[in-house]
């Protein structure tokens, strides 16, 4: 089992570990890291007798665990795609993102001393002193919990990639074991700070003129993510550096390939055994689909709810994914195998462009859309999702995804990454059987 486990044909487990190295690199957290390094010292500093100032090694790195704990357990949420504690969390990813860009404002306030305004003085007593006193493993633990929130779409190439093999990996172990590497890779250089905290403060003391204005700017950073993390703008750049980054590429789609296609095989192993518990189990439990009307390429109104009766080939995706593209002529050409939408299977694609009203949406702007499905003679209809609220309820956290939804209004299956011709065809007949 283990050396199937560590197979490199499976996956390359290094390049997700350095996947995760690589994140710790981003701009959102290297230029942070004194204001971390400070936070996560807290009440661990003492002065010795000569007046030179220490940190208590083991409180800070204490610290430092708890910390990355925050940060790993965030990770996790984000990966815990079939059960109930991930989708809420994922559902109220707004909402904790929203509070974090708060929190984090809030930092940067008084990072730079304007929480010292006349309103808050009859409110001393909840001052933010998180250097000097308050710092303790539970308030680490939530402060890498918050940063996590305003990191991950900065580090959302990276991240989103293994998520998708996670989702899509062969079992549970190895989906959860995917994620850990990645933040294992991530924490490492956090707890190789934290063993050497005081050189790191220590040197940037002797530095008084240089840390006077170094805190002054790291706590600007800090408001400046704090409000892109608010408003969303960061999901912005989230997209932008999708474009140029496509860190597993090939692997990640011969994954997927491999996934799908042993799932499919044991799909139909299950079938054929009319007694199996699963399978009964399987039969009662059905999730309907969430109706949506929108309008696509061609002007035409397409509601989810008007296909009942069909299965529904629902597939999310965007220009700048390149397992997408690789995708779209075989969606074309199931388009047209299966009668072009006038018989029992319709095809539906979505995409998410962005406008002067959703500025930070998934992809360019409608008529660059339109403007590229036309040049590649692709003729599928492709509805718009204009506010990003379909992207939102369907928990799309990377493209491609693929909803296979039966002819009762039913979601029968999905498919985090890139599909083949082969695996379409059997998908489509899968669900078109499964309600006959």
């Amino acid at each position: 089992m283990l050396d199937n486990l560590l197979s490199l044909d499976n996956i390359s487990f290094l390049l997700v570990f350095i996947e995760g190295f690589l994140s710790f690199l981003s701009p959102c957290v290297i230029p942070l890291i004194p204001i971390y390094m400070s936070y996560l010292a807290g009440n661990a500093k003492q002065t010795d007798e000569e007046g030179r100032i220490t940190y208590k090694q083991t409180a800070v790195f204490i610290h430092t665990i708890f910390f990355v704990l925050g940060i790993s357990f965030a990770f996790f949420l984000l990966g815990m795609t079939f059960t109930a504690l991930g989708t809420f969390f994922k559902t109220n990813q707004l909402l904790f993102t929203r509070i974090g860009g708060i929190l984090i404002i809030a930092l940067g306030l008084y990072q730079v001393g304007l929480l010292d305004i006349k309103f808050l003085h009859k409110e001393r007593k909840l001052r933010l002193n998180l250097i000097n006193r308050q710092m303790n493993p539970l308030a680490a633990f939530i402060m890498g919990f918050t940063f996590s929130f305003a990191w991950t779409p900065c580090v959302g190439p990276a991240l989103s990639s293994v998520l998708i093999l996670a989702s899509g990996a062969k079992s549970s172990l190895i989906g959860n074991l995917l994620v850990l590497i990645y933040a294992v890779g991530f924490i490492i250089p956090f707890l190789l700070l934290g063993l050497f905290t005081s050189q790191v403060l220590n040197f940037l003391k002797s530095k008084q003129k240089l840390l006077k204005y170094t805190v002054k700017i790291g706590g600007v950073i800090l408001i400046l993510i704090g409000i892109m993390t608010f408003t969303g703008w960061m999901n912005g750049i989230s997209k932008y550096l999708n474009k140029i980054s496509q860190p597993l590429g090939s692997k990640q789609e011969e994954q997927n390939e491999d996934t799908i296609s042993d799932k499919e095989i044991s799909k139909d192993d299950n079938s054929n055994d009319d007694n199996s518990p699963n399978n009964t189990s399987e039969e009662k439990e059905k999730f309907p689909a969430i109706d949506f009307t929108l309008k696509d390429q061609y002007g035409n109104e397409h509601t989810l709810s008007d296909y009942k009766g069909k299965v529904v080939f629902l597939n999310f995706w965007a220009t700048w994914c390149n397992p997408c593209l690789r995708e779209m002529p075989d969606i074309e050409k199931i388009y047209k195998q299966y009668g072009k939408n006038q018989e029992e299977v319709i095809i539906l694609a979505v995409a998410n462009p962005s406008s002067d009203e959703y500025p930070n949406n998934a992809d360019v702007s409608k008529d660059e859309i339109i403007a590229f499905l036309d040049e590649n003679g692709y003729t599928f209809p492709v509805v718009f999702d204009e506010t990003g609220n379909l992207l939102s309820e369907y928990l799309i956290s990377a493209f491609p995804t693929t909803f296979l939804i039966d002819k009762e209004g039913n979601i029968s299956g999905y498919a985090p990454g890139m599909l083949t011709k082969d695996m379409m065809d059997n998908v489509i007949e899968q669900t078109l059987n499964s309600t006959q």
